[in-house]
């Protein structure tokens, strides 16, 4: 169940839901410390139990922190608050997969079929870049 616009996590103060996914809700959040907005992704409680998916979660923080490049989105912390463990990141605004669907026009999949999305970058969380294929699969999706 999504978490309320409101809802603080340590000294993040949520907004708005922005996506939901197979490993969490990815919400666009501020940081009421450092006075920026950023987006949190919430792993759900059930799996924040599971010490296998808590540990994947946090291989997965590790490893996209110790990434440095221009279309991969900076991570800022990894925490546990209010019995949610949360993967803090920078916030890239961008359209969602669905939204560019719609705005390809009637051919829609077909037209995006085989080729990258130009403008897109793995910075969106939340939104999914790279490579369409004919099933409307995007290569290196993390959507939440």
């Amino acid at each position: 169940m999504p978490l309320a616009a409101g809802t603080e996590l340590g000294t993040h103060k949520l907004l708005a839901l922005i996506g939901v996914g197979g490993m969490g809700e990815v919400y666009k959040a501020h940081d009421t410390k450092l006075r920026r907005d950023v987006a949190i992704k919430v792993l759900p409680e059930s799996f924040a139990r599971d010490a296998d998916r808590l540990a994947r979660f946090r291989r997965e923080a590790q490893l996209l922190a110790s990434l440095n490049h221009p279309n991969i989105a900076t991570i800022h912390d990894i925490e546990d608050s209010n019995g949610t463990s949360n993967l803090v990141m920078e916030l890239v605004p961008g359209e969602t997969l669905q939204e560019r669907i719609r705005s390809e026009g009637a051919e829609g999949p077909r037209a995006l079929s085989g080729r990258t999305i130009p403008g897109w970058s793995r910075r969106n969380p939340g939104r999914c870049p790279g490579l369409v294929t004919s099933s409307i699969f995007c290569v290196d999706c993390k959507i939440a």
